[in-house]
């Protein structure tokens, strides 16, 4: 049984992290162990995330590791978090997701994104239509609906007639007001995108319109958590997920580091600036269980989120369920 956090169920982000000198078939080991550690401790949901030409994030096949992930476990709720469908063609997803439902029944989901999830070199290798895929996402999602439902002149097998709730995944007021209007669930990705929280949710919020999957709005948030023992213990390891954030920046992804002691000394001015505010966000929840269960208690009196989806990036795999542990023990 889902097990809540002052009411809210608690999920789990993961973007399969490829570590410094490791590879991907032990990140995949790694994401199943923990996959198999938050079932058991209450945690509702698992979603990884497609991203590609990134060194340091092994789940570019997004639908083969929610499988790998799915059969892993018994009754967590798996899926992704999101799929790019501009990337892709809608028929192929239905067909990839209606074959995860047939073989994980009433266990999958499917988060879209419209944006690329990679540079334009990438997107140009994935053979996307660089100059109108974005404005053409509400088309392509109404089409992938179209595919579980039958209604297309091309049919889904497996797909068709699949119960596949779909929700749509957004940094700012776009798929807020998408997923509003077409009545499906959003989430939003203030982990990295904290600015715009409070007005993506108040666009969904206002213009809900009740459908058949959903009759009032139902709205998650993503969070960056590391709990540890001690703050100072929380704010080291959180150093490796600020050097994957300077490495993006830099034009220069690497793998996933581990935490360093002083990462202000790899900083320039610049950087300082630029991710000073994300660093301290509402949104991004670092120090001892107490101190990370109050700024998530706080964050959550705020946007009044229906659900929260923590990624608790950390290099040791120990620390990182340890992290984890440490944030269920705060659900009732």
């Amino acid at each position: 049984m889902t097990k809540r956090f002052k009411g809210i169920p608690l999920s789990v982000l993961d973007l399969a992290s490829i570590n410094a000198g490791s590879n991907a078939s032990e990140s995949f080991k790694r994401s199943a162990e923990l996959a198999r550690r938050t079932e058991q401790l209450g945690f509702h949901r698992y979603w990884v995330a497609e991203h590609h030409n990134m060194p340091g994030i092994a789940s570019s096949a997004t639908s083969v590791l929610i499988g790998h992930i799915a059969g892993a476990t018994s009754h967590i709720r798996v899926g992704s978090g999101g799929i790019m469908l501009p990337n892709h063609a809608p028929l192929v997803i239905a067909e990839q997701f209606g074959t995860l439902e047939a073989m994980y029944p009433g266990r999958i989901d499917l988060g879209l994104g419209r944006a690329p999830g990679s540079d334009q070199a990438t997107a140009y290798a994935l053979r996307r239509t660089l100059h109108s895929s974005a404005d053409q996402f509400p088309e392509q999602v109404e089409e992938l609906e179209g595919y579980f439902a039958g209604t297309e002149r091309v049919h889904a097998f497996p797909g068709e007639g699949a119960n596949v709730p779909i929700w749509l995944l957004g940094s700012s007021g776009f798929s807020a007001q998408l997923a509003a209007v077409k009545g499906l669930p959003f989430a939003f990705a203030s982990h990295f995108s904290p600015d715009y929280t409070m007005q993506a949710l108040q666009l969904y919020r206002q213009n809900f319109k009740p459908s058949d999957m959903l009759q009032e709005p139902y709205a998650m948030v993503g969070v960056n958590a590391i709990a540890s023992e001690t703050e100072e213990r929380a704010q080291v390891l959180a150093t490796s997920q600020q050097q994957q954030m300077f490495s993006l920046m830099r034009g220069m992804p690497a793998q996933f580091q581990p935490p360093i002691e002083d990462i202000q000394a790899t900083w320039t001015d610049r950087e300082l600036a630029i991710f000073r505010q994300t660093l301290n966000s509402e949104a991004t929840l670092v120090g001892t269980p107490d101190q990370v269960e109050q700024k998530l208690s706080n964050f959550l009196a705020k946007t009044e989120a229906d659900e929260v989806i923590v990624n608790s990036a950390v290099f040791h795999q120990e620390e990182r369920l340890q992290s984890y542990e440490y944030i269920a023990e705060m659900m009732d």
